[in-house]
């Protein structure tokens, strides 16, 4: 023990000999720690870890192919032909029947309005069956959880868990908050009790503050009371997640649950009345039930994520592999200096085993160093991806990712600083495993070996290659982010402000949600510096999508042929507040009320499908629903430009636009005002305004249209602004360690420049002779890591947009960059060859 604690203070007192070293051996290692730990952070939350519920490894959901017609409310996560979500019969059917599973739950995220102590707010909530806890294992911090006698009938348990920090933060950590009463939706609850501390839902990345009963749904979403979603098969909203029963396999469970799934599907089958044999067919016959792993969570976001976090983590596992590298490079580099000293001790007697351990030694404490900076580093750069990623609207609140830096990450950061510094550990002591001591100690100053010469050239090549490969990419995803922010999406999003409010947030229903709509849509007009204001039932550049089926008149739609479109209600001037162009006709006014003819404006793809032009388009009627037994009754009185509805990717599709005040339904608007000035500036004129018109209403995700891009594009800003990061981080890196190699080289060959300059050589030459080698090895890096660039490029094609693998502007721009980078690195050493003075050159021995 006494050995290993003065292998320290020795080791210590050497670094603190080259304060300088060891400061960029430090900071090399804590940027590269840090970087990786931060990508891990989020890595680990959204593809690894599992949910923080009794034996989570036992908990599996349901996907179901096969046709279907109704009502599907989808919040994300479909594999292409499958579907996550079902409906609340078909949930009690499968809970009832199954035998594979001891039992299983249902729940839905949603919004609502909670008000407490007079002060409202919008809080996110889960909507779940009475067993919800009771599956999942949990118990209560405070009061008691839901049970089965929660889940009766409709309307009927009007109670409420608080999650666990919506209790700390809004609450005060209260224990005595049981029994007390908020409001959501303007109707009272009871408390009755708090989730566990560190539980969030079962729906990962999901941050809920309340958990509802499901009979309490129409409440929570008053909207679907028309669709009687409790006892509706035609209307899907549900997650359902089981627990398997004690050594029962998924595939085990998914085999015994194919029957009862066909023959549920047969009874659904009878309430579709008269159908056709190729629906009966696509419904019955080829319709199917998995069984998938639940233990991580349903996370409807991880498959957009899956990729970039992905393609992250190899990038920074590229920044660690260079961290080793430039690392070892310097050691190697110092080695080279201290061959006399390490030479005198071994004629001295030292042991080999005894050098061999103080380098490593002398290696760990730079690496314990590094990775202790880099730790602490890490939640910056953690906090600054979570922000790009997690569409969160204030910066103060963490949202669904944390952070932290708990002990699955410190042990993982622990790990990769260990095997970095084993990785750039070894260099050195096998330099000094067979010393030449004869040599050595002959002369004055260190040397090198002809191997550690020939390492250091290769690790600078390889640093080359690395960094062209990290700058390939990064070139790539900038490319993509440039092309998606300057691509026409249909309208105009300067000076455009956007919120939500949905007045049955704030209790109102029926009639009165429409004329409360219209009265803030009014109320903004009125606020100086708006010149227009609108709403609609299907935000812009949201990710969302609402669709409904539609026949035409004097169309005879073929059975594959899919009649379903865009469907979003609107008020008047919409199109006038968005800027969207009128092609033909007119858009809705005032006058298009519910006693009025029903009208709707459609896009220019609908138009062209249908009628060749948007001309030809007016006048014609249309019907709401796919069936020859619809009647024609809305006419077209319009028709506009097509936009990029869904997100900045999405090709256009055929959208038929109706009248929201001829709309049967109540529905919570997405505003938008048209500003004369910065947009900015009115978010309190808004806020004040509405607050005027009710305190109750809560004004839900305000936000200029061109922040809503950079939400809907966040995936490519975070993966273009890390990999420029990253790349930026390894060519420092790379130059540091050239710089290094030919400020070394240049020292050792001073004698030999000195000899060549008294012998009539220019100085031009001299530096010619410094870089040619290093200007081979470059050559040399680069032509290697074009090659992998391209290959690599292919690999990442699903996350460009408008730029192909392998783009030869990027690859330039990449050789360009790189040979900057050489140049710079290497000027100070070739300045200082050049200046050499030949007298003095050839006085040293």
């Amino acid at each position: 023990m006494n050995r290993i604690f003065q292998d320290i203070r020795y080791a210590f007192r050497q670094l603190a000999r080259a304060p300088g070293f060891a400061a960029t051996v430090i900071v090399t290692l804590a940027l590269g720690i840090a970087a990786n730990t931060a990508i891990f952070t989020i890595f680990d939350q959204v593809l690894l870890r599992m949910l923080p519920v009794q034996s989570p490894k036992e908990l599996v959901r349901f996907e179901w192919t096969g046709a279907f017609s109704g009502s599907m409310s989808s919040f994300g996560g479909e594999t292409p032909g499958r579907h996550n979500y079902f409906s609340y019969p078909m949930f009690k059917d499968l809970r009832e029947k199954n035998t594979a599973f001891t039992d299983m739950l249902a729940a839905v995220r949603n919004s609502v309005g909670v008000s407490w102590e007079n002060r409202a707010e919008d809080k996110e909530a889960e909507i779940v069956s009475g067993n919800y806890f009771e599956v999942l294992g949990l118990h209560p911090i405070v009061g008691r959880l839901f049970t089965d006698a929660d889940n009766t009938t409709k309307g009927a348990n009007p109670v409420v868990v608080l999650a666990y920090d919506y209790w700390k933060t809004r609450f005060n950590s209260s224990m005595d908050v049981s029994g007390k009463t908020l409001l959501i939706n303007g109707q009272p609850f009871t408390i009755v009790g708090v989730a566990p501390e560190g539980f969030q839902s079962a729906i990962d990345n999901y941050t809920p503050g309340v958990f509802l009963p499901i009979t309490m749904s129409e409440v929570a979403m008053p909207w679907t009371a028309q669709r009687d979603d409790l006892n509706n098969h035609k209307s899907v909203w549900l997650t359902l997640i089981a627990r398997l029963k004690p050594g029962v396999t998924r595939q085990q469970a998914e085999a015994s649950l194919g029957p009862l799934w066909h023959s549920l599907r047969a009874q659904e089958l009878t309430g579709y009345g008269n159908t056709s044999a190729q629906f009966k067919h696509r419904f019955l016959d080829e319709t199917r039930l998995f069984v998938k792993d639940d233990s991580t969570g349903f996370m409807p976001k991880r498959d957009d994520l899956k990729t970039p976090l992905y393609v992250l983590m190899g990038m920074v596992g590229v920044l660690a592999a260079m961290c080793a590298i430039n690392i070892a490079t310097l050691l190697l580099l110092r080695a080279a200096g201290r061959v006399r000293e390490i030479s005198m001790r071994y004629a001295l007697g030292a042991a080999r085993s005894k050098i061999v351990s103080q380098l490593f030694v002398e290696g760990g404490v730079l690496g314990l160093c590094g990775a202790v900076a880099g730790v602490a580093l890490s939640p910056l750069i953690a906090r600054a991806l979570v922000q790009m990623i997690a569409d969160n609207d204030d910066p103060t609140q963490q949202g669904p990712f944390s952070t932290a830096v708990d002990l699955r990450v410190l042990l993982y950061a622990l790990g990769l600083s260990l095997l970095v510094t084993l990785l750039f550990s070894v260099v050195p002591a096998l330099q000094f495993l067979k010393p030449r001591l004869a040599e050595a100690l002959r002369q004055n100053s260190g040397t090198a070996s002809r191997a550690s010469q020939r390492f250091r050239k290769i690790a600078v090549g390889l640093q080359i290659s690395l960094t062209v490969l990290l700058l390939g990419c990064a070139g790539l995803f900038l490319r993509t982010l440039t092309n998606l922010r300057g691509q026409n999406i249909g309208f105009e999003t300067a000076h455009l402000v956007t919120f939500d409010i949905d007045p049955s947030l704030a209790g109102y229903s029926g009639d009165r949600v429409q004329q409360i709509d219209k009265d803030v849509v009014d109320g903004l007009r009125g606020l100086p510096g708006i010149s227009q204001a609108a709403g609609t039932t299907d935000p812009e550049i949201s990710g969302d999508s609402s669709t409904s089926n539609y026949s035409v008149q004097g169309h005879i739609a073929p059975e594959d042929e899919s009649m379903n479109f865009e469907s979003p209600w609107i008020t008047s001037n919409y199109f006038a507040t968005l800027h969207q162009p009128i092609l033909a006709g007119r858009e809705f006014t005032d006058a298009d009320t519910k006693g009025s003819p029903k009208v709707a404006v459609v896009n220019l793809t609908f138009a062209k499908r249908f009628y060749g032009s948007p001309q030809n388009a007016l006048g014609r009627l249309i019907g709401a629903g796919a069936s020859d037994h619809e009647k024609y009754d809305i006419t077209i009185v319009g028709v506009v430009g097509d936009v990029r509805h869904e997100n900045m990717q999405a090709a256009a599709v055929g959208t038929v636009y109706q009248a929201y005040s001829q709309f049967t339904n109540t529905f919570g608007l997405q505003m938008y005002a048209l500003t004369a000035q910065k947009p900015e500036l009115v978010e309190n004129e808004i806020r004040e305004r509405i607050r005027r018109l009710d305190p109750k209403l809560v004004v839900d995700s305000i936000r200029t249209m061109d922040q809503q891009i950079d939400i809907s594009i966040s995936n490519q800003r975070a993966l273009a602004t890390l990999s420029m990061s990253f790349s930026a981080l390894a060519m420092l890196m790379t130059a540091v360690g050239l710089y290094g190699v030919l400020a070394y080289a240049t020292k050792q060959r001073t004698r030999e420049i000195g000899v060549r300059m008294a012998l009539g050589a220019q100085r031009s030459s001299m530096i010619v002779l410094v870089l040619r080698e290093m200007a081979l090895t470059a050559t040399i890096g680069v032509a290697v890591a074009l090659p992998a660039a391209f290959l690599l490029s292919k690999l990442l094609r699903s996350q460009l947009y408008g730029v192909q693998p392998g783009d030869p502007i990027t690859l330039l721009a990449c050789i360009a960059i790189s040979a900057l980078m050489v140049a710079i690195a290497a000027a100070i050493p070739a300045r200082r060859a050049a200046s050499i003075d030949p007298i003095e050159a050839l006085r040293t021995e």
